[in-house]
């Protein structure tokens, strides 16, 4: 018919947005800037360099595959730029400037782009990145820790037989001293509290601010990008197996410590939550969360490493095919044959 509407046709599910991979992408890079200026504020510049070369890296890393695979280039679309911020925020910020730039190869490269690219990816980019780094560079992984500018005379001092790791982390000042040697470290538990949440000690770079960390996810929340349903399993979870199986030597069964203590609030919004290696169906994803948390509780008391998000993570991310099939939502139409 002459002056008809044209129509679009396309295939089910129709949901009409403003939205956009790119809008998303950038809101998730606006939202985790502020823990990058107080990590620049409590640990000084070297955090900036480090966060700088380890984007750089992820977003030349991405443009050089996707020529060499022949795929078009999308490094304006965001993703990599949050690989990149994601993977300087967990390590530590005094690490050797080429270390970032390694772990960019590993989680554009192999672990995004020889998996498929973008959406095709099993395990978080980022992660995967940190954890060959923790492999293959374990000296340089676990001594460039960095004591707050503010306490760095103090830090010098520790005394109890705990010098050699004055700038070690609160999870590796528990799990090889335990809750006193903590408390001696770091004050009274009123101030572990509140330095530990608002983001004063030591830590990689982006995950040592709670208070942060929760703003900019409540904010994601708010905008729809994610659901409140993994971030406070994980968190949850965390606290409930810390209280059960913490003891007193590790965490005196503290679950506000626990949660305040590493990277929890890190992993638990901005990368558990990704959407290419996380569950979209609600139960799923509440199983997806407490796993993550279980397996983090479980790595902290019985494994090597002092934190355990990163690997739970990482462990979990081979499940959500599986999650999903189990939780698959009722199909509308009859089935074939009825």
């Amino acid at each position: 018919m002459v002056g008809a509407p044209l129509l679009t046709v396309s295939v089910s599910p129709h949901v009409k947005s403003g939205e956009s991979v790119e809008k998303i992408m950038w809101t998730v890079v606006a939202c985790l800037l502020p823990p990058l200026i107080l990590s620049i504020f409590i640990f000084g510049i070297q955090t900036l360099i480090i966060t700088a070369i380890s984007v750089a890296s992820c977003v030349a890393a991405e443009a050089l595959s996707q020529r060499l695979l022949h795929r078009p280039i999308t490094i304006k679309d965001g993703s990599a730029a949050i690989t990149g911020l994601l993977l300087a925020y967990v390590i530590p910020p005094g690490v050797p400037y080429w270390i970032p730039i390694l772990g960019a190869v590993m989680a554009i490269y192999v672990a995004k782009h020889l998996l498929g690219g973008i959406g095709f990816n099993i395990f978080n980019p980022a992660l995967i990145g940190r954890a060959f780094l923790m492999a293959t560079f374990p000296v340089a992984m676990t001594s460039a820790w960095l004591p707050p500018i503010r306490d760095a005379a103090v830090f010098k001092y520790m005394g109890s037989g705990i010098d050699a790791v004055s700038t070690a982390t609160p999870l590796y000042v528990l799990k090889h001293y335990g809750a006193s040697a903590l408390m001696e470290k770091f004050g009274s538990m009123s101030t572990i509290y509140g330095d530990f949440f608002v983001g004063w000690r030591p830590g990689c770079i982006g995950e040592t601010s709670a208070l942060l960390l929760l703003i900019g996810g409540l904010f994601l929340m708010y905008k729809r990008y994610i659901t409140w349903h993994i971030p406070v399993s994980v968190i949850v979870s965390v606290a409930f197996f810390t209280w059960v199986f913490g003891g007193e030597r590790l965490f005196m069964g503290n679950p506000l410590l626990a949660i305040l203590s590493g990277g929890v609030f890190l992993g638990a919004f901005f990368m558990a939550t990704d959407y290419v290696t996380s569950p979209s169906q609600v139960p799923a994803k509440l199983i997806f969360g407490a796993g993550i948390g279980a397996l983090t509780v479980l790595i902290r008391l019985k494994g090597g490493y002092p934190e355990g998000v990163c690997y739970a993570i990482l462990l979990m991310n081979p499940l959500v095919p599986a999650l999903e099939g189990w939780f698959r939502p009722k199909r509308f139409a009859p089935q074939k044959g009825a």
